[in-house]
């Protein structure tokens, strides 16, 4: 039974949208039309409805509707297990403002008690190549499944980054105050063995999921924290020093980084490593189709994680294109797979038929010419 969701949606002039107005239940939602109807601009909207940037990760001001003087706003009616609450966002209406607004029940609120009220798990077609693209693009989308998990995680990985950045720009003009190196290499130690630690929970926590599941049309994938050196991840038996280990790398490379002109060791060296299955085959070198199949799959084990944190809600599933390169007995498991979640799922697609395994059970909306409408 659904118990997280949005039972209602309005959106003001935000991307292609000038007004929407949706009147939802605790049902999956579809929304499908063809190609620039806007459909993913509704799950962007929603997807602001967390701390972030959304799922296009682009800045606040870019939302608003071509020509319009007013900004962007969104709002929705959160039907959650505790009670139900009124959320909404928007682009800050001063003048050349660049930060939103957030509002819970009327009042001014905090991204991050935002995160506490609402968490949401998202896959859209930029993550299809994610196993097969540059390291950094898959710790990005790793960490965002990291964030799900520990909402603290953002923060903390951009507190490291800054720490880094710093020591960096001290060591390029040759580290000249030792005592102020010392103390942002402390902050890196300190900031990246949280880094590590939430990281490596988070696998822990999805293999669980994964494991805990029979056999299905998406495969039970392996998951693993590798790195470039030895200071990027760290074995289980190590975790409890890992904040020792970094700080006397740090020391002890002040040399090597200074003549590289970047930091060569440290957490943000890590990978997200994928395998499929019983075969162990890197999900790099699998099908297109197979690394659709590992991608849903992790999602689903991920929104499993997130609803059996004590700490959290069922999260919201925002699926984009999700059913592109599965063939029809995927799509119907991942329809079957989403009548057992208890967050509300939201999928989009170019046809309806895509979708006829729902029946009843979910709501439909048809979009075309950024207009919508139910179907």
């Amino acid at each position: 039974m659904i118990s997280t969701a949005l039972t209602g949606l309005s959106l003001s002039r935000f991307r292609s949208h000038a007004q929407v107005q949706l009147e939802l239940a605790a049902k999956p939602v579809v929304l499908f039309g063809p190609n620039g109807a806007g459909k993913t601009n509704i799950l962007e909207a929603i997807s602001l409805l967390a701390p972030g940037r959304g799922l296009r990760r682009a800045p606040y001001q870019q939302a608003t509707k071509h020509n319009s003087d007013t900004p962007w706003a969104v709002h929705a009616d959160l039907l959650h297990p505790d009670a139900s609450f009124r959320i909404g966002t928007g682009l800050d209406p001063a003048p050349g403002a660049t930060r939103r607004v957030i509002r819970i029940d009327g009042e001014t609120a905090t991204a991050g008690a935002l995160a506490a009220l609402l968490r949401q798990v998202w896959l859209t077609p930029a993550q299809d190549r994610v196993f097969s693209g540059p390291r950094g693009v898959r710790l990005k989308y790793f960490d965002r499944l990291v964030f799900s998990l520990f909402p603290e995680h953002g923060r903390t990985v951009s507190a490291y980054e800054k720490a880094m950045r710093g020591r960096q720009r001290l060591l390029d003009d040759g580290g000249a105050d030792p005592a102020w190196l010392d103390g942002l290499e402390q902050q890196m130690a300190q900031f990246g063995a949280k880094v590590h630690q939430a990281r490596a929970e988070t696998i822990r926590r999805l293999m669980a999921q994964i494991q805990s599941r029979p056999n299905s049309a998406f495969p039970k994938a392996k998951l693993a924290l590798t790195g470039e050196d030895m200071q990027a991840v760290f074995l289980p038996e190590q975790e409890a020093d890992c904040q020792t280990i970094l700080l006397e790398c740090f020391a002890q490379t002040r040399s090597l980084h200074a003549k590289a002109g970047r930091t060569l060791h440290g957490v943000h060296r890590a990978d997200l490593a994928v395998f499929w299955g019983p075969s162990d085959m890197p999900a790099a070198n699998c099908s297109t189709g197979e690394q659709k199949a590992l991608l849903v799959g992790l999602s689903l084990a991920h929104a499993r994680a997130v609803t059996a944190d004590s700490k959290a809600s069922p999260p919201l599933i925002l699926l984009d294109e999700a059913c592109a390169h599965l063939d029809e007995n995927r799509r119907a498991a991942l329809i079957a797979e989403i009548g057992q979640l208890q967050g509300q799922a939201w999928l989009s697609g170019t046809d309806r038929s895509l979708f006829e395994a729902f029946g009843k059970n979910a709501l439909f909306f048809e979009l075309s010419g950024n207009k919508i409408k139910p179907a």
